[in-house]
């Protein structure tokens, strides 16, 4: 039989091997989940929906952005479109027939990706088209129905992609257009029609007839 302190020396040494042995058969703990990245742009997308607006990708696997606020009319003012400047990859803005004015085209001077801008029927005028010298990536601009005249046309001159532009029922003349003209030969500028354009009627002969005999 063995000495008392060498069973107990013997005991020690097999219940360190079977604590081994126990740690080698547990399961490893899986790793902790790396958290995903919060989106950036999360809080601006918040916000525009909370207003109304909507934002949605512009065509499947295209991470580019559009963005509107067409359907909530003269409910948007130039507070509501703040929230524009902190998006990434916005390649259309939709904010015609809203209540924007000359202050909310101080947001979109960061959007260098902006190819399609509706402003159509808003109270911006050549003032606020000095916003958009930047945007070089723009090719469709609608102004129609604003107070735009030559002079704001004079501030588009340097955007060289620009393929539409639509300036129906503006202040702007034929002669600011042929300007424009020069400077982006690709251009195609929309004047319209204004009913000052257009051909008075020709007065009938029995109407002829009565002016001459007065």
């Amino acid at each position: 039989m063995l000495p008392l302190v060498s069973q107990l020396g013997l005991f020690q040494a097999k219940k360190a091997a079977g604590a081994k042995s126990a740690a080698k058969a547990a399961p490893a703990k899986p790793a902790a989940a790396k958290a995903e990245p919060a989106d950036p742009d999360a809080a601006a997308i918040a916000k525009i929906e909370k207003a109304g607006g909507s934002v949605r990708p512009i065509a499947q696997n295209d991470d580019r952005r559009e963005v509107s606020f067409y359907l909530q009319g003269q409910a948007i003012k130039d507070e509501h479109v703040a929230p524009v400047a902190g998006l990434k990859k916005v390649a259309y803005l939709h904010l015609g027939k809203t209540a924007i004015t000359d202050a909310a085209l101080v947001y979109l001077k960061g959007l260098t990706d902006l190819q399609q801008l509706h402003l159509e029927q808003t109270k911006i005028t050549d003032k606020g088209l000095v916003n958009l010298k930047g945007l070089t990536k723009l090719e469709y601009l609608n102004l129609y129905g604003t107070e735009v005249t030559d002079a704001g046309l004079e501030h588009l001159a340097g955007l060289s992609n620009l393929r539409s532009l639509y300036v129906w029922q503006t202040k702007v003349t034929p002669a600011g257009i042929d300007k424009l003209k020069k400077a982006l030969p690709k251009t195609e500028i929309v004047k319209g029609w204004d009913l000052q354009d257009l051909p008075k009627p020709e007065a009938k002969k029995e109407e002829k007839k009565d002016a001459e005999k007065k």
